[in-house]
């Protein structure tokens, strides 16, 4: 059993054989599983450094390709020791659950629901399980790959989340939305006049984080280059997203990102299972710190 507290450590979702949870270290050393046997394909990570949780999400077991037409993802939990596993939103309880955040302070979860085609939000014990936006209902929209919700990020000193909507593989389909964490009075998930369109028109956006110290918004794209297979970032001006930019380009199909803020860093998983770190302040081809253990889906880091 891995105990973590005395460094900082990268948390990885490996799709290998079985699936399982992997803790590093952020120089790619000490390579130890945390919990074992995820299930089919775990996604996205969260943390809660108050009461020192790890969520994760499941996107289901039943599954044509990648199109997952049943009702059965979940949410599970352990401490921060990889102890006490533990089912949070049970199966059934969220359609195929994509990146999730967690608002510790707040005692909140995030998620994004791709096949459900909404963003959730949950108290972190699983309780008041609340759909925040609604982007279609039924079969036919959900064979619309343009609803579909994947990445997560949430501003919460000004009261923002974000969101994308994928579209097709490699469709240029994408885009990037954001609201407000609150509910307008007399709005419904399916009909919030907040509901902001930011970006469209992108290869495939997968997985977002908000950079709160420098307003910036990251998100990776696993589509087709050379605007695909990529991370990405856009600072805001007074509220307002300026150009985005390309800070990191080949990678293989890329999926989770981290971001070490104190470090200055960023983290970069993807379904070729590598993971790549690069600087903020002075972005270049990045280094490999991490690979040949199979497909990788989310990452996080915690802080020590």
């Amino acid at each position: 059993m891995t105990i973590m507290g005395a460094s900082d450590r990268l948390l990885l979702l490996n799709l290998g054989h079985p699936s399982r949870m992997v803790s590093i270290a952020p120089d790619g050393g000490d390579i130890q599983t945390l919990v074992a046997d995820l299930g089919v394909v775990p996604d996205g990570i969260g943390l809660d450094p108050i009461n020192r949780h790890i969520f994760w999400t499941y996107m289901g077991s039943a599954h044509d390709g990648e199109d997952f037409n049943q009702n059965d993802g979940m949410i599970e939990r352990v401490n921060y020791d990889g102890s006490d596993r533990a089912v949070i939103i049970p199966k059934g309880g969220t359609f195929t659950p994509k990146q999730m955040q967690c608002d510790a302070g707040k005692g909140l979860i995030y998620w994004s629901d791709r096949e459900g085609m909404r963003v959730m939000r949950a108290r972190t014990d699983g309780s008041d399980v609340t759909t925040l936006i609604q982007t279609g209902s039924g079969d036919i929209d959900r064979r619309d790959r343009r609803r579909h919700c994947v990445g997560l990020a949430l501003d919460t000193e000004n009261g923002f989340i974000y969101w994308t909507q994928k579209g097709r593989p490699d469709g240029n389909e994408g885009r990037i939305f954001r609201a407000g964490l609150k509910m307008p009075a007399g709005a419904d998930p399916a009909n919030r006049p907040d509901v902001e369109l930011l970006f469209e028109t992108l290869p495939e956006p997968i997985d977002l984080e908000w950079h709160a110290e420098k307003s910036q918004l990251y998100w990776t794209d696993r589509g087709s280059p050379p605007a695909g297979n990529t991370l990405n970032r856009v600072a805001f001006d007074a509220g307002r997203p300026l150009e985005p930019e390309i800070i990191l380009s080949g990678l293989k199909e890329g999926i989770g990102l981290a971001i070490d803020q104190v470090g200055k860093r960023v983290f970069v998983s993807d379904l070729g299972g590598i993971v790549r770190v690069v600087s903020l302040e002075s972005p270049d081809d990045g280094s490999v710190i991490y690979e040949g253990h199979g497909p990788l889906t989310g990452i996080a880091y915690l802080k020590a």
